[in-house]
């Protein structure tokens, strides 16, 4: 699930900020011992470029393309009231930002978390919240429940995917609007790692992410038996480049972006998403219910 933990930066006295850093210098002498040169550079490479990535961090969560497409469909369909659920919520930043855009409609707001803090947090807000696996249990909302399903930063942590886009199948009217947000494995900073033999930072094994996404991937399988149908894909986040260039390129570039966001509708389809399975084997025993 999206957890959204806060860095804390703690300063020392002058001594103990000189120590760390000779002990850092130290390590980095002690790793180097066991590399070649160009091992040791492409380190140094490495480090460098993820303080730079820090800088436009905040863009990968895509606030305002999903605050946008909210918006804009909301305005379209000119509802009486409008659902909206946010799977993931975390501290409910997404759900928050719709609601201060759309002051002047009549919103239900729901959320979908597992981490106590923020469940917490996000129901002081006035978000009604549920706390479920979403890998495993199915969501307590009725069949065509919500107008708009958002999925920032989420879907990459999960291996049942089968079985979360059913869900959403089941409880996304007809026509509404699902946003999925996730790290794209084709950015240009994974490009480069993978061109120099490093492993993509969204996939790291010591890491949270169990899933890679690129466009034409992520557009194959949730367009798969036409359940959902691919409207407009954004990017958001462009490494290692000042967010001033960043947002300039993620508009004109976007499958170079770190970020992906979709924008997705529910067709007519009857039945679940699941049911595509029925007619494909996968040497991987997926949940289905």
């Amino acid at each position: 699930m999206k957890w959204e933990i806060p860095v804390e930066v703690c300063l020392g006295n002058e001594y103990h900020a000189n120590e760390q850093l000779n002990f850092s210098q130290d390590k980095h002498i002690e790793k180097c011992l066991y590399k070649t040169n160009g091992e040791c550079v492409l380190d140094k490479l490495v480090d460098t470029g993820q303080k730079l990535l820090a800088r436009t961090q905040y863009l990968n969560y895509g606030r305002e393309i999903i605050v946008g497409w909210c918006k804009k469909y909301v305005d379209i369909i000119n509802p009486k009231m409008v659902r909206i659920l946010d799977l993931g919520c975390g501290q409910a930043a997404d759900l928050l930002n719709v609601k201060k855009a759309l002051s002047d409609k009549d919103l239900e707001l729901f959320g979908v978390e597992c981490y106590g803090p923020n469940i917490e947090h996000a129901r002081q807000h006035g978000i009604l919240v549920h706390q479920l696996n979403i890998e495993r249990q199915s969501m307590p909302y009725p069949d065509s429940f919500f107008d708009i399903i958002i999925a920032n930063q989420i879907i990459e942590h999960t291996k049942e995917i089968f079985w979360i886009f059913s869900e959403i199948s089941r409880t996304l009217k007809k026509g509404g609007i699902l946003i999925v947000g996730v790290p794209n494995l084709l950015s240009l900073h994974h490009r480069a790692m993978m061109f120099f033999g490093q492993q993509p930072i969204s996939l790291e094994l010591l890491g949270p992410h169990v899933r890679g996404f690129t466009v034409p991937g992520f557009r194959k399988f949730v367009q798969a038996d036409d359940y959902f149908k691919v409207i407009e894909v954004r990017g958001s986040g462009f490494y290692p480049f000042h967010p001033s260039i960043s947002k300039i390129l993620s508009q004109l570039f976007p499958t170079f972006s770190v970020g992906l966001f979709f924008l997705i509708r529910r067709q007519a389809n009857e039945g679940n998403f699941v049911h595509v399975l029925d007619t494909r084997f996968y040497e991987t025993p997926y949940f289905t219910g």
